[in-house]
């Protein structure tokens, strides 16, 4: 059964919008975490726009499940990993001006120094994915630089908008996942997953975790936290 991986950066925009105390995202994990989340995910971005290193290092001592952070390969954010030391790193593009991730990583570009930096990390214990678009050589590169998993990136099939087009996308994320599990990776998939569409992703059963923000984030202002983790968590069980 998958497992599921609450990303909580969104409680902290709220925090930044008005650079307040409060809504604090770490009380926000600890409440997830109680709902029976898997996993809490965190997007440290270069520009601090949302989650704090602060909130990161508090999170490694109050995490009880797996604590994945995502971040740019860059040396800044590698010294902050080697630091804190969570569980797991999610590698992922990033840009100053986007909203959020607009797609995977090109693991084409450089491999030789991305193998390096993932290699630094996986010395220090740290579980490294590459967060990837649904392609067949972006799975195997991500093996061959030696990650211990992929994400996914799930964003263009929840952004289509006719049938054969999420067929099309949901079909190249299945293929995806089948290839990723072939070569012995973990397979998880995020971005853009919400109430309704994660039914058909969840189907793919070799997926091994699910890392969702926004729209838990955002069901929780109606109904809480514990009960948008857990009307989540139901909805991939049932699957």
């Amino acid at each position: 059964m998958a497992k599921l991986s609450v990303n909580v950066d969104h409680v902290a925009t709220i925090r930044q919008a008005r650079r307040a105390l409060e809504p604090d995202p770490v009380t926000a994990a600890l409440k997830a975490e109680l709902a029976g989340a898997d996993g809490i995910t965190v997007h440290l971005r270069e520009d601090r726009r949302h989650i704090h290193d602060r909130d990161v290092f508090i999170l490694r001592k109050t995490v009880k499940t797996v604590l994945n952070l995502e971040m740019a390969a860059t040396q800044e954010m590698l010294s902050v990993a080697l630091e804190v030391k969570p569980d797991m790193v999610t590698i992922v593009p990033e840009k100053r001006q986007e909203l959020t991730t607009e797609g995977g990583l090109d693991v084409r570009k450089d491999v030789d120094a991305l193998k390096k930096y993932v290699g630094f990390l996986r010395e220090a214990g740290i579980n490294v994915n590459l967060f990837i678009d649904p392609m067949p050589e972006s799975v195997k590169y991500s093996h061959r630089i030696g990650a211990s998993g992929v994400e996914v990136h799930t964003g263009r099939f929840a952004e289509a908008r006719t049938l054969q087009a999420k067929e099309s996308e949901l079909k190249r994320i299945y293929d995806s996942v089948m290839l990723t599990k072939k070569l012995g990776l973990r397979a998880h998939a995020g971005h853009g997953l919400d109430y309704v569409n994660i039914k058909d992703v969840a189907r793919i059963k070799e997926i091994d975790e699910f890392a969702i923000g926004f729209a838990v984030i955002a069901r929780s202002v109606y109904v809480g936290i514990d009960d948008a983790v857990k009307e989540m968590l139901g909805l991939i069980r049932r699957a």
